[in-house]
């Protein structure tokens, strides 16, 4: 009986020794520099979602963009100066109720076919205002707008160009004893005294040849115009009057 018992302890013992070597050895972890991981020949065990996390030694730095110096600013070109305009004794001078012509290149908002020289002698153009004219040659007055054009920085380089369409200013007075008194543009600068009674229609019947006298602006005392002289030809007796001029007749 105790024979037999210890015949089965001795059995069941050999079938647990063997039962317990044919189980698989758990996987050993080896220690690395960055974690552990499993033993060659063990299933990866799948590890939990973290974040990775950029070791401080293979950080990139942030990106820096260099500004560049300030270049110093291009000399700016000088700024354009109108010379003086030569003025010609015989150039006509511009007076109220003329009519100009005003071209500024390239710039159909400057310019104008006609502008009349209002009775002040100034005429009004955008960007200039008023811009006294009167006294002045057409080529006086393209500088003048040449140069207020600069200085508004409207226009870099203005070419402007001025035309006298129609000439009204000028006039010569004729009075007393002629058949049309009257005021007359003078349109003509060689038009002389005989010329202008001519165009009043010629003395009347109550006039005095002998007493005929020219007023002139800026002159003291009135000229006598001798009526027979001029009529027969004599040097300077007939002489051209000026605009202005007065011609009375007794």
């Amino acid at each position: 009986m105790i024979a037999r018992v210890l015949t089965t302890l001795t059995t069941a013992i050999a079938l647990s020794s063997a039962a317990f070597a044919q189980q698989p050895a758990p996987p050993r972890e080896t220690v690395g520099t960055t974690g552990t991981a499993p033993a060659a020949g063990a299933t990866p065990t799948p590890a939990a979602s973290v974040p990775a996390t950029t070791p401080a030694a293979t950080a990139k730095p942030p990106l820096v963009t260099a500004t560049p110096a300030p270049q110093p600013l291009a000399a700016s070109a000088p700024a354009r100066v109108v010379e003086p305009v030569r003025v010609d004794p015989k150039d006509y001078k511009i007076g109220p109720e003329d009519v100009l012509a005003i071209n500024v290149w390239k710039n159909a908002e400057l310019s104008r076919d006609r502008v009349p020289v209002r009775p002040d002698g100034k005429i009004s153009l955008a960007l200039v205002n008023d811009i006294e004219v009167a006294g002045k040659t057409a080529n006086q007055v393209k500088a003048e707008l040449t140069e207020r054009l600069i200085a508004s920085n409207y226009i870099e380089n203005p070419e402007v160009s001025v035309v006298v369409l129609e000439i009204h200013s000028p006039k010569v007075s004729v009075g007393g004893n002629v058949r049309m008194p009257g005021l007359f543009e003078l349109k003509d600068p060689n038009v002389t005294v005989l010329d202008m009674i001519n165009r009043a229609q010629g003395l009347n019947e109550f006039a005095d040849k002998g007493s005929i006298k020219v007023i002139r602006r800026g002159q003291n005392g009135a000229i006598d115009f001798k009526y027979n002289d001029a009529i027969n030809g004599k040097n300077n007796a007939n002489f051209i009057v000026q605009p202005g001029d007065v011609i009375i007749v007794q």
